[in-house]
Parts: C-alpha cells; sequence; structure tokens
C-alpha cells in the first residue's frame, strides 16, 4: 500500500509529507476492520525475538528512532507497525520553532535525508501532558530523548536537561540524553570529556534518588575520531550510564552521487539514512569492542533487513530505523524482524 502513495509523497515536500503520513495511519487505523487487519498484518508476535535489555523487556528488538515523534503524538498509532519500543523526543524544557523552513530534504538516489530541524517541539509540559492523557499500547516500550533549548548557554545546559528528565520520569521507560544533534549551535561541545562528564554525573545522581532508577542512555555523533570515542568509552565506565545510541546524523557529505553545487544549495544539515550505514556500524563495532556489557542501540542507514542484520552482528543489542522506513515502506520492521528470526535459527 505505501508504495502505491509513495510517488505521491515524493511530490510533497519532506515535512507536509511526513504529517500527511502520519493522518492517513489514523484513518486507517480507526476504520474498524480495516484497522484490526492492519495491526495483525504488520506485527510479528515470537517469543524468539523478545530480548532483556538494561532491565527492560522489549518485544523485539526493533525500534522508532527519536525525530519522528517529537512530541509524544503519534506513538499510539505508529506502535502498529510492529515497532518493539518508540523513542520520542527530542524535547526541550521551552517550546520552540527550530530552524527556519525548509529544513529537511530527500536525497532520492542516496537513499538519504538531510535536516536541521533543530529541535523544534512544544516543550516538555506539553509532552508530559499528553502522555498522561494516553494510554501505553501493551508491551511497547517509550524511551524519552531529552536535549536543551537553542537560547540555553551551554553553561546552564544542566537545568534544561533535569527540567526534562524531571517531568519525565514518571512516564517513560527510559531516557537519552541527546548532545549530538548537529542543528542546535554549539550543542555538540557538550560531548567533550568534561561538560558530557558533568551533564551525565548529575542525571544520575538524580536518578539513582528515585525508588526505581530508569535506564539512562547517550547518543552519539557519528563523526568522532577515535580519542573522542575513547572519551566516550571512559565516560560511559565513570558515569555508569547504561548505554549508548550510535549514532546520530553526520555532518559529513563523503560519498553522495548528489551533485556538489546540489548539496551546497541544501546547505547545513544532518545527514542520515543509507549514506550513514557504514560510519554507524564502524561505530558500533569500535563500541562493542571496548565495552562489552554495556548496551549498544544500533541506528543509522538501516534501509533493509540485511543492514539491520549487520548492525546487530556488530555487537548492537537493539536498532532503531528512520530515514529507511521513508524509502523502504512501514513493512521494514516487520521483514526486518522475520530477518531476525531467519538468522537465529
Amino acid at each position: 500500500m505505501y508504495h502505491l502513495i509513495k510517488p505521491f509523497l515524493f511530490q510533497l515536500k519532506p515535512e507536509p509529507a511526513h504529517y500527511l503520513t502520519v493522518k492517513l495511519l489514523r484513518f486507517t487505523l480507526g476504520m474498524p476492520l480495516i484497522g484490526t487487519w492492519f495491526r495483525n498484518f504488520y506485527t510479528i508476535k515470537n517469543k524468539n525475538l523478545e530480548r532483556n535489555v538494561f532491565g527492560l523487556t522489549f518485544k523485539n528488538p526493533v525500534g522508532l528512532a527519536a525525530g519522528f515523534d517529537k512530541d509524544g503524538k503519534y506513538y499510539h498509532d505508529i506502535s502498529s507497525l510492529g515497532f518493539g519500543f518508540i523513542e520520542i523526543g527530542t524535547v526541550t524544557s521551552r517550546p520552540q520553532d527550530g530552524n527556519p523552513q525548509p529544513r529537511l530534504f530527500r536525497l532520492k538516489k542516496d537513499k538519504g535525508l538531510i535536516n536541521r530541524m533543530g529541535f523544534n517541539n512544544e516543550g516538555v509540559e506539553a509532552m508530559v501532558k499528553r502522555l498522561k492523557a494516553t494510554d501505553i499500547p501493551e508491551g511497547l516500550i517509550i524511551g524519552g530523548n531529552i536535549g536543551k533549548n537553542k537560547t540555553t548557554p551551554n553553561e546552564k545546559a544542566i537545568e534544561d536537561y533535569t527540567y526534562c528528565f524531571d517531568l519525565l520520569f514518571p512516564y517513560v521507560d527510559y531516557f537519552v540524553v541527546n548532545v549530538s544533534s548537529p542543528n542546535t549551535p554549539n550543542l555538540r561541545a557538550l560531548q567533550d570529556k568534561e561538560p558530557l562528564t558533568k551533564l551525565l554525573n548529575h542525571l544520575q545522581a538524580i536518578n539513582f534518588k528515585q525508588q526505581s532508577p530508569k535506564p539512562l542512555l547517550l547518543k552519539i555523533a557519528p563523526d568522532l575520531t577515535d580519542t573522542q570515542l575513547d572519551d566516550i568509552i571512559d565516560i560511559t565506565k565513570t558515569t555508569k550510564i547504561d548505554g549508548l545510541i550510535a549514532t546520530n546524523t553526520t555532518i559529513s557529505r563523503a560519498g553522495l552521487t548528489l551533485p556538489s553545487e546540489k548539496i551546497s544549495a541544501i546547505g547545513n544539515g544532518g545527514l542520515s539514512g543509507l549514506p550513514l550505514k557504514d560510519k554507524a556500524t564502524e561505530v558500533i563495532a569500535y563500541l562493542r569492542k571496548q565495552l562489552p556489557n554495556v548496551a549498544i542501540i544500533g541506528v543509522g542507514g538501516i534501509s533493509s533487513p540485511q543492514d539491520a542484520i549487520e548492525k546487530l552482528e556488530a555487537g548492537a543489542d537493539l536498532i532503531q530505523v528512520y530515514s529507511g522506513m521513508v524509502y523502504y515502506g512501514p513493512s521494514l520492521i516487520k521483514d526486518i524482524n522475520k530477518a531476525i528470526l531467519k538468522n537465529q535459527k
């Protein structure tokens, strides 16, 4: 069905197409018989897909990466596509519009996306209000991806992350600290060893005061050098966080078939999708070698079931998709889970 409407969607600009797709999904699910068929068609239930990672039981290892459902508006509908977990956000302490449009671009031949969204969201208070009012689908794990506002200086970033952490704590199953988006000025400076250690230790101190602490993960950029990755490894051990998400989008444009003048015309932004695949897998393998007992969620360039298997074989415990689903369609989740079951035999 998706491949029938994909040519039409690709005639629209990416952002309107995104919102139209979600509305079509909601409309389909609201039709009594068709909605039931739709859920059954896309969902695979099999005990062999279950994963126990950082103390949580995932009904399957395929998740939706942050960025698709920034405000926690769509996870209930999206869960019908067969995801084992959905990460909402990135959310910030205060609402913000993000960067001016256009800010999302398709690279059709390369099966990639460039975005400079800039953490556009309605703020953590609106997200919490929504989570309070909506039931979580049975068995679905929800992650909360938190960031800082564009206008918050890095010296006060801890305040933004703390505010989001405190408000979201009762409503999500795990947290992700996002300091790796290239679309908020100077945000990636928080990946440096000293400020990052300070931030994670602060959140862990709050976390460990809770009766039942939540898993805390860090999302990292694919553009880090080996020395910087070694710092991340040291920080992971020192702060005792539960896992890493590898990786966010890249600022590199290496390997694209799109002419350089068109790349320049698009401008700044993070590149995701197939062009990121190999680099993200390399980072996962590097981290796994040094951190044998730390959870890793692999994301970046998963555009086929085989891409997902490569991430898992490189050392990922779980995987996430987003851009690949734009090109492959929603059956990507089902096909990945089928491939995982086949690979286990």
